[in-house]
């Protein structure tokens, strides 16, 4: 049974009217989120991600199409919510920010409870629950601390308890960890996993990093110029990229494309002998587990120099790359490609021996 989705994006339109043009920010997207799903949104900056999300909660309305949020249509070329309504719902959805935008006079725990202001709860049960989310977040030891006096990291985990004050069911996370050093970038990100396994969180993160997407999300959305122009579950995308920018972040976020420049300058692939070439293979699933450079030696007598190996889990397969020279009789080389092939391993010839 498929799971509902709880964000749906109808052929969404913004465009921002100028005094002598319109901008079309995003162009005719449609996307469907699903309940608990970490979703990831890529694009370089003036791709219309930042623009689309925050069509969720209507902080920025659409010029058309239609919205549906856990089943309630809150815009249909126009918005159906009155204010009551639209500040309730806004109540489900909570957002996370590059800059935190914490206040500076109010210490972490103030600037959690700040969320709780028209909670209706009492002083002690607001106090709790304050308590109970700095703890969430790991920090139950800062929560006197003002934010000068605390890391990049610190306060975005006040960001994020402040985000979930009102036990909201989506988290949007815009270029959260953009300002944040690689090694709390990854602690932040794994924060998100463990809330969204916890408390059944969906997150929807924006970001201009597949690297991002890589670590955490399940389905990822690649936008263009205000285009969706690639959609799938991050497995399929990094498997079968079709689109060129796609291809681009793939690159980018496994490190092929900086590998290669090191690999094209070794003497080995420099001066390919005949009877060798240089080959790039790419493979997913039960593939990784066999042998097939073991087996291709012994059924052709073709050897393999493994110049680069990459391989990720991603949605709990096993997803690879790598780049070789095979060397061997010419026929017997082409026997085993072919017999790569058949094993289920895409298979790119890079150069052949005696090329320039």
């Amino acid at each position: 049974m498929s799971k509902e989705a709880i964000i749906k994006l109808d052929n969404i339109d913004v465009t921002f009217h100028q005094k002598k043009r319109d901008i079309k920010a995003v162009k005719d997207v449609t996307i469907h989120i699903n309940q608990g799903d970490i979703y990831g949104i890529v694009g370089y900056s003036g791709a219309g991600k930042s623009t689309l999300v925050r069509v969720i909660n209507l902080l920025q309305v659409p010029s058309a199409g239609k919205i549906t949020i856990d089943g309630q249509v809150t815009y249909d070329n126009k918005v159906t919510l009155n204010g009551g309504q639209l500040r309730e719902q806004r109540r489900e959805i909570g957002m996370i920010f590059q800059h935190f935008n914490l206040m500076s006079q109010l210490t972490a725990e103030q600037n959690v409870a700040f969320a709780l202001k028209h909670s209706g709860l009492s002083k002690e049960e607001k106090a709790a629950k304050v308590t109970k989310l700095l703890d969430l977040v790991g920090l139950s030891d800062r929560a006197q601390n003002y934010p000068s006096q605390l890391s990049g990291g610190q306060k975005q985990r006040v960001a994020i308890a402040r985000a979930l004050a009102n036990d909201p069911k989506i988290l949007i996370s815009d270029e959260s960890t953009s300002a944040l050093d690689p090694k709390t970038t990854k602690q932040i990100l794994a924060l998100l996993q463990d809330l969204n396994k916890k408390l059944g969180l969906t997150v929807v993160l924006i970001t201009h990093e597949m690297q991002i997407v890589k670590d955490i999300a399940n389905r990822v959305a690649v936008m263009q110029n205000g285009k969706l122009i690639e959609e799938g579950s991050v497995l399929e995308i990094f498997s079968h990229p079709k689109q060129e920018l796609t291809q681009d972040f793939i690159k980018t976020a496994i490190g092929i494309e900086e590998a290669m420049v090191k690999i094209e300058q070794q003497d080995v692939v420099k001066n390919l002998s005949a009877g060798s070439c240089l080959v790039q293979l790419k493979y997913a699933g039960t593939s990784t587990d066999e042998p097939i450079l073991n087996d291709i030696y012994k059924r052709f007598e073709v050897t393999a120099n493994i110049l680069y190996g990459n391989i990720e889990i991603l949605d709990n397969v096993p997803v690879g790359e790598m780049v070789a020279v095979l060397s061997g009789d010419k026929v017997r080389l082409e026997q085993a490609c072919q017999a790569i092939l058949a094993a289920g391993v895409e298979l790119t010839v890079l150069k052949e021996g005696g090329q320039a």
